[in-house]
Order: structure tokens, then C-alpha cells, then sequence
């Protein structure tokens, strides 16, 4: 009798082996990409994901921000005109601005998961025409006012460094000008949306052909939950190894 309990119960191990496997298999799969390594991420190639990690310096290294020199991953900013519009006859004249340069860096930077090294291996983040990161860091925020004659103003200094083109319809009398920037530093919690592609050796994510990059910077964690995949894999897998040890030992003992 019990030969032939433990028989069964080999038997039924032997349907649970390729179930355990095959649910150890989605688990290292599921962590592979929390912990975005890009062997995992690669088999993902082609596909939209959401991927929360660290900003890490890219394949060249930090970079330093355009206008005050801050060292990141990512800079962008923004030069407002502010003027006053053409007077028409009876109206209140009343300031307005314009945006005459809006500029985003362009240069790849790297995503880890939390706890790794930022200089370690990581995927990529491509940000070339990419939206402004959301809540991004603003790290400058200066306002230079127009030379009058006779009074001593401080030097625009700014301008020179301005990236990108300067372009807009120079209307009225323009009273200062606003300089911007926002930065993504590393080590800064980031959660990024995109198409993953292989390129040049290195898994980069890409605007979606049918949408736009995002990104959004200072992501707060929610809470942990057990894995689904943790908890099958190890289920199954626990059911095999006591169910063969069982039907081993059964055997044994009916021989």
C-alpha cells in the first residue's frame, strides 16, 4: 500500500516539476525587471512599459546644467520677455510676457534600481524631445531687468549660455527678461514611461511611436505587497519538493 501511495505521489511531483519551473521562471522574470537589469528588460524589446528606478549619470558620465553650472543627469530651461504691448488709445497698459527659448538636454542618462550604483550596470533614458520631467527640480530662477541709461544695472551674464534658438515676435517695450532652469540630479527617484529599444549594446527607452516620453521626477514608493509570482513560485514549489521527498520516502518504506 504504501508503494503504491508513494508511487502517486512521484507521480504528481513529476506534473509539478515543470509547473515549479515554469512559475520560478515568471518570478526571476518579474524581478529582473523591479531590479532593472537589462538582460530581463531586453526581452522586452519593442514594448511600453512604466519603470521606476534612480537617475544615473549616462554613458558619458554627469553633465553640468546649462545656465547655473548644477551637476545632473538632465537640464532644461526657459527665457521669458517680459513686455509691456504697444499702447492703444484708452487702454490700460499692463505687462505681459512671451516665451522666447524653451530647451530640454538631449544627452542619455542612466535608470538604476534603488540600492544599486549609479556608475553600475543600468538601462538608459532617451529624453531627446521628450516633455519637461514633471516637478523637476527648478534651480534658477533670475530676473534681469533692461539697461537704462544712466543707471547701474547688473550684466546678463545668462544669455550667452542660453541653448537652442531664441526666436519669437519682439513686440512692445521689453522690460526684463526671466531665466529658468530645472534639473533631474543623480540619485534623484524618477518613473519613467516609454518603448524599450535595443541600441548600440545598451537598452534605452524611447518615446512610443504613437505618444511621447515621460517622465516624472521625485516619485513617492507606495507600499509593498507580497509578488503574486513570489508567492506562486514558491507555492509550487513547495508542493513539489514535499510531495516527491513523500513519495520517495513511501517507496522506500514498501520495498
Amino acid at each position: 500500500m504504501l508503494l503504491v501511495i508513494g508511487s502517486v505521489l512521484l507521480v504528481a511531483a513529476l506534473v509539478l516539476l515543470p509547473l515549479a519551473a515554469l512559475a520560478l521562471r515568471r518570478w526571476r522574470r518579474q524581478l529582473g525587471l523591479a531590479r532593472l537589469e537589462p538582460a530581463a528588460l531586453a526581452a522586452r524589446n519593442g514594448q511600453r512599459v512604466t519603470l521606476t528606478g534612480i537617475a544615473a549619470p549616462g554613458p558619458a558620465g554627469a553633465v553640468a546644467s546649462g545656465l547655473a553650472g548644477v551637476e545632473c543627469v538632465w537640464h532644461g530651461h526657459e527665457v521669458l520677455r517680459h513686455y509691456l504691448p504697444l499702447q492703444q488709445e484708452g487702454a490700460v497698459q499692463e505687462r505681459t510676457c512671451d516665451s522666447i527659448a524653451d530647451y530640454g538636454s538631449e544627452d542619455l542618462f542612466g535608470l538604476v534600481a534603488e540600492g544599486r550604483p549609479l556608475d553600475g550596470e543600468r538601462i538608459f533614458v532617451d529624453p531627446r524631445d521628450a516633455p519637461r520631467p514633471r516637478d523637476a527640480e527648478l534651480c534658477l530662477k533670475r530676473v534681469v531687468g533692461r539697461p537704462q541709461p544712466g543707471v547701474a544695472s547688473p550684466a546678463d551674464d545668462l544669455l550667452p549660455r542660453v541653448r537652442g534658438r531664441i526666436s519669437g515676435v519682439f513686440r512692445g517695450e521689453t522690460i526684463e527678461f526671466e531665466y529658468r532652469e530645472w534639473v533631474v540630479r543623480p540619485g534623484a527617484r524618477v518613473r519613467v514611461t516609454g518603448e524599450l529599444r535595443a541600441r548600440d549594446g545598451r537598452i534605452v527607452l524611447t518615446a512610443p511611436s504613437d505618444g511621447a516620453l515621460t517622465v516624472e521626477h521625485g516619485v513617492v514608493e507606495g507600499p509593498r505587497h507580497a509578488s503574486p509570482r513570489r508567492r506562486e513560485a514558491l507555492l509550487v514549489t513547495v508542493a513539489f519538493a514535499v510531495t516527491a521527498l513523500s513519495g520517495v520516502l513511501l517507496v522506500l518504506l514498501g520495498l
